[in-house]
C-alpha cells in the first residue's frame, strides 16, 4: 500500500500564498487513486488558530476514514501552555496520528516534543533548513521518532539536505521525507548512507503533483522490499506504538476511528 506521508488539507486564513489560503483535496486524490496513493497523511495549510484548523482537518479524516490520517498542526510558540491539550484531543477525539510543527512558525519546543513521547507519535517537523537542531532533538529525545521534511530543506539547500543525512546515519530516531526534494543524487545517496528504512515516500500535496512525486522514488529503482518501506511501510511502523491513553488520562485503550 502506498501511502503520502505529507499532504496539506483544508483552509488557512493568511492569504498570502497558497500555503496558507487553501488545500483542496478535490483533485488531489484523483491524482492519487491514478498514481495508485492508496491513504495519505494530512494536516491544515498555515493558520492562526491551529485548533480550529485540526478540527477542520479531522472532519475531513472522519469523512474518509478509509483514505485519510490526521496529523495535529501546532505553533510551538503560540500554542504554548496548551500543546498538550491540543494533542490529546487530535489522538483521543479524532483518532489523529502524529504532530506537525514548522520552523516559519516558531522553532521547537520541549512541549512539543513532550507531547509526542507521552503520546508515542511521530512528530513532522520542518527545520527550514537549519538542520543543527537534530543533534538537540536527537539527544534530549531518543525515544521521539522525528521526520524531517523535503530532506531538510525545501528551498533546495544543497548544503542543508546533505548535512541532514549525516543526521539519519548516526541517529536512529531520525526519519526524512522526500516531498519536493529536486536533487535526485542527494536521494540515491540517503539510501545508500542511512539505508531505507529512514526515508518515507511524501508528496507535499495539494500543490505538489502526487504521482509526478512518487515518480522520483519509483526512479531509484530500489529493490522490491526496500520500495516497500519507503512508499508506505516505514510510516505504519512508527505509527504502531501510539499511546492514545497514557498513564493519567481516564478513557478506554483504543484510538477511536482505528
Amino acid at each position: 500500500m502506498i501511502i503520502d506521508c505529507h499532504c496539506h488539507a483544508g483552509l488557512g486564513d493568511g492569504l498570502t500564498g497558497p500555503w496558507d489560503t487553501a488545500a483542496p483535496l478535490h483533485n488531489y486524490l484523483h491524482r492519487c487513486a491514478a498514481a495508485g496513493i492508496r491513504r495519505s497523511v494530512v494536516f491544515s495549510a498555515f493558520h492562526s488558530d491551529y485548533a480550529k484548523a485540526n478540527r477542520e482537518v479531522a472532519r475531513l479524516v472522519a469523512s474518509r476514514r478509509d483514505r485519510l490520517y490526521g496529523f495535529a498542526f501546532v505553533h510551538a510558540g503560540r500554542d504554548r501552555g496548551r500543546v498538550r491539550a491540543m494533542v490529546r484531543e487530535a489522538v483521543q477525539e479524532h483518532g489523529f496520528v502524529g504532530i506537525k510543527v514548522h520552523r516559519h512558525d516558531a522553532r521547537i519546543t520541549r512541549e512539543v516534543c513532550e507531547a509526542a513521547r507521552e503520546f508515542h507519535l511521530p512528530l513532522l517537523y520542518d527545520i527550514a533548513g537549519e538542520v543543527s537542531v537534530c543533534e538537540l532533538l536527537a539527544q534530549q529525545y531518543p525515544d521521539v521518532d522525528f521526520i524531517i521534511p523535503h530532506l531538510g530543506s525545501f528551498a533546495d539547500d544543497w548544503g542543508a539536505q546533505l548535512a541532514l543525512i549525516d543526521h539519519l546515519v548516526r541517529h536512529p530516531n531520525m526519519h526524512a521525507d522526500t516531498a519536493g526534494v529536486r536533487r535526485f543524487d542527494l536521494l540515491e545517496q540517503a539510501l545508500r548512507r542511512a539505508g531505507a528504512h529512514k526515508l518515507l515516500f511524501g508528496s507535499d500535496g495539494p500543490w505538489l503533483h502526487p504521482a509526478v512525486e512518487l515518480s522520483k522514488l519509483r526512479l531509484l529503482r530500489l529493490p522490491a522490499q526496500d520500495e516497500a518501506l519507503v512508499l508506505g511501510g516505514n510510516f505504519m511502523r512508527l505509527i504502531g506504538r501510539i499511546n492514545a491513553w497514557p498513564a493519567g488520562w481516564r478513557g478506554g485503550s483504543a484510538m477511536p476511528g482505528r
